[in-house]
């Protein structure tokens, strides 16, 4: 019987001295509120997840966005990249670019695939039935450049001529069209650059050229023997962020994109990969 109270003492002692031991050690557990403030105190607080957004786009749509493999990496740049960029951190997020084809993005938005989308997109009346859509954030209008002698105003006379654009813009695709319309016969010589486009007009190896007028009007302003007019169109102009339906997202980009015209920076990337 003394054997066994002895072995009792023992054991309890030296369990309380393994708890003070531990305690000396270790410490208490961290609270909820510890580890929101980095865990134990003295230690620095752990970073918060970041959250991560994927934008789909179609990377085919230069300047807008496209692949860029000058510096020996296949990367998506462009006008929209850009501005996606400014959001991400204005906002806090990670950017994901989704490259896919551009028919498949409402659809991408539709099915959780992505959480917006930047494409030059214009947000027609059909696109709004399956998408919601932020403030424009680039309007523009489609222009015809011309020498001011030409008489080269209206897209019907432009029937037999040879029109500049921009190789892989809107304008391309609207010269096809106009091209099997109203200006029959047309010629299209797409070329990379605007700048190129210009010195083609001024040395008279094109009759005129199809350039969005925002970008017209500074090729014209320096270039006095040149002139644009804007082709009226009844569809919607501009392009804007798309999101699934109901997305709490567009509040938030449409203030960074206020933001962005009212100081300045979204002018700068208009004149960088609009401009010269």
């Amino acid at each position: 019987m003394k054997k066994m109270k002895s072995f009792l003492t023992l054991a309890m002692t030296s369990l309380l001295a393994f708890s003070v031991l531990a305690g000396c050690g270790q410490g208490t557990a961290p609270t909820p509120a510890d580890q929101a403030q980095g865990g134990q105190a003295g230690q620095p607080a752990a970073e918060q997840p970041v959250a991560k957004l994927r934008m789909a786009t179609s990377a085919d749509y230069k300047p807008y966005e496209y692949h860029d493999t000058s510096s020996g990496e296949d990367k998506i740049v462009g006008f929209d990249i850009d501005i996606a960029n400014y959001i991400a951190k204005e906002l806090g997020f990670e950017l994901e670019i989704v490259d896919m084809d551009f028919n498949g993005i409402i659809p991408s938005l539709q099915s959780g695939r992505a959480e917006f989308a930047m494409a030059g997109m214009t947000p027609k009346p059909e696109r709004l039935k399956n998408a919601d859509f932020s403030v424009i954030y680039f309007e523009a209008t489609n222009s015809i450049v011309s020498k001011k002698d030409a008489n080269l105003t209206k897209v019907s006379e432009l029937a037999g001529k040879t029109v500049g654009v921009q190789l892989g813009s809107i304008q391309e695709g609207e010269a096809k069209v106009f091209a099997e319309g109203e200006a029959k016969g047309m010629k299209i010589k797409q070329m990379n650059k605007i700048a190129e486009i210009i010195q083609e007009l001024k040395a008279g190896r094109i009759d005129a050229a199809i350039i969005e007028d925002t970008v017209a009007k500074g090729f014209v302003k320096n270039n006095e023997e040149l002139q644009f007019t804007k082709i009226e169109s009844a569809e919607p102009a501009g392009s804007a962020v798309a999101f699934p339906k109901g997305s709490e997202q567009v509040e938030k980009f449409n203030e960074v994109i206020k933001k962005m015209q009212e100081n300045g920076e979204l002018e700068k990337l208009i004149q960088k990969w609009f401009g010269e």
